[in-house]
């Protein structure tokens, strides 16, 4: 409590000194001000899939397709493609009007640039370009895929949501490394990243882009639809829980994107704000380094199975309440298209710590440490990297459990050494449903292609051929078996174990009309009331 208690302190201090003067001489009512669940640190769309880069690529950027609330893609800056009667030509025209943030039109040759740069790093975009002979840009408004192959998923691949956002920029910028961030931030979406005011761990802001033109028609979905604003400027502050929570009930910020469950009850009883208990569903997962022992043997992570409590990580993350969380929950998001429950009693039964330390003795696993990093500043991954640890002592692993911030988490992951040499063995994440986990490309975590894959390189033939199949069928009867298929087989090759599935929270002002829940926080449509 005394900690609590110096945080409210350093809070109240931090607002008086800071936060409340520069707030009171906005203009408020064409401003809106958020505070995001961590600083915007990384602003290339393309080089990282961090949340917060992904939140702000979709206000400053484009892209060709969009994903509408049933998970469908549809047209965004595309006004719509022709397919060959064969399937392997596929014709894009981009929609008229299109600038980007210099007052430049959007051509041809910027999209076509910008896919060969986004692909790499997204791996759905990345087997679209393995399945195509030629991409091209006939004319200022047309882009042309000749396929070697059919690719019935080309809309979806080129779509996203993910965290790594397939992101439209110009093309002296596009031509730039997919590994190293472009020199400047433009985009054609509806508002203008503002370079001169960005501050590093403190704010950033944006203005709305006077020359963008909204699609016509149609419903906002998550990243579709008329993306029509009603803000002239947003604001991005970062604070810390207790700041975010005194400012949001003083009305110096409009929205909150994720108060931690256990400040939730308190923010959502404040009169003036509307607290969404159900916001956004995140999948926690546990993830091995598979290039190292233990891990590096099926049968040391199948121990792991009769180990790994679904329904305790979540009551640790998300609370009691089960109207806040599931479990059971299998490799694909719950409530999507391709969510089942093949094999799930892996899962389900009840937990056997003697058989899991019994299983990792036979497996050769002989008390050797195993290196867990965890991120000290995000609540929830925290939490789950604490019960998850916990879980795995109790099956007999020698844990070595090593906190720090998650920019060091998120670098020391993709380190390939030994996990006693800088490595790792185990680390937990959350993957929320934008990632998206919602079908075999979408999932990072479903990659198995040793070092070319997510972070842990996991080595799966089975699992690739599964996703490979799925990536060539068009219909969704076979799609749905492919992918109960491949959840079997992910019991027994586990590139990861689903750690369970909960609902994050949002708090905004009461004024504030037009935030959609179920993806990621976005800013069209939203309005005073």
């Amino acid at each position: 409590m005394r900690r609590r208690d110096l945080l409210k302190a350093t809070a109240a201090t931090t607002l008086a000194t800071g936060l409340a003067p520069r707030l009171a001489r906005a203009n408020r009512a064409k401003t809106l001000i958020f505070v995001p669940t961590s600083d915007l640190a990384v602003l290339d769309p393309v080089v990282t899939f961090n949340r917060p880069t992904r939140n702000y690529a979709y206000l400053v950027f484009d892209t060709l397709y969009g994903i509408d609330t049933n998970w469908m893609a549809q047209p965004q800056m595309v006004a719509g493609h022709e397919v060959d009667p064969d399937g392997l030509v596929w014709t894009l025209k981009l929609r008229e009007g299109l600038r980007f943030h210099d007052n430049e039109p959007v051509l041809a040759r910027d999209v076509v640039a910008s896919i060969r740069r986004f692909a790499p790093r997204i791996s759905f975009a990345n087997a679209l370009m393995a399945a195509t002979e030629e991409l091209s840009a006939p004319d200022d408004h047309t882009v042309r895929f000749r396929l070697k192959r059919r690719f019935p998923h080309l809309p979806e691949a080129l779509a996203g949501p993910g965290g790594t956002v397939p992101a439209i920029m110009p093309e002296r910028l596009a031509s730039t490394s997919p590994y190293q961030p472009v020199k400047e931030i433009v985009g054609s979406g509806p508002y203008r990243f503002l370079a001169d005011e960005h501050v590093s761990g403190a704010r950033a802001a944006f203005a709305r882009f006077a020359e963008y033109r909204p699609r016509d028609g149609g419903a906002v979905g998550f990243t579709s639809g008329p993306k029509v604003t009603h803000f002239d400027r947003v604001e991005w502050v970062t604070l810390d829980p207790f700041s975010a929570q005194a400012a949001l009930s003083r009305g110096e910020i409009d929205w909150w994107e994720s108060p931690s469950r256990d400040l939730f009850p308190q923010v959502a009883r404040d009169r003036s704000v509307a607290g969404i208990s159900h916001y956004m569903p995140a999948m926690g997962i546990l993830r091995f380094n598979q290039l190292y022992p233990p891990f590096d043997n099926p049968a040391a992570r199948q121990a792991l199975l009769s180990a790994i409590d679904q329904n305790e990580a979540m009551i640790a993350v998300a609370g009691e309440d089960p109207a806040d969380r599931y479990d059971g929950v299998g490799i694909f998001a719950t409530g999507t298209p391709l969510a089942n429950d093949a094999g799930i009693d892996v899962l389900k039964r009840p937990r056997d710590y003697p058989a899991a330390k019994k299983a990792l003795a036979e497996a050769g696993y002989d008390g050797e440490k195993i290196v867990i990093i965890s991120p000290t500043e995000l609540a929830g991954i925290s939490t789950l990297s604490k019960i998850g640890a916990e879980q795995l002592r109790r099956a007999g692993l020698n844990i070595d459990f090593q906190e720090m911030d998650f920019g060091t988490v998120i670098r020391r992951r993709t380190n390939q050494g030994p996990p006693d040499k800088g490595g790792w063995n185990v680390f937990f994440t959350m993957i929320d449903r934008s990632i998206p986990n919602t079908n075999p490309f979408g999932s990072q975590g479903l990659r198995a292609d040793g070092k070319a894959g997510w972070d842990g390189w996991p080595t799966s033939r089975k699992i690739e051929e599964l996703r490979a199949a799925w990536l060539d069928s068009a219909d969704p009867d076979e799609q749905r078996r492919i992918a109960r298929e491949m959840q079997t087989q992910v019991w027994q090759d586990l590139p990861f174990i689903p750690m369970g599935e909960y609902w994050q929270t949002t708090a905004y002002r009461k004024d504030l009309t037009g935030i959609v829940p179920g993806c990621f926080a976005t800013f069209w449509g939203v309005r005073r009331a």
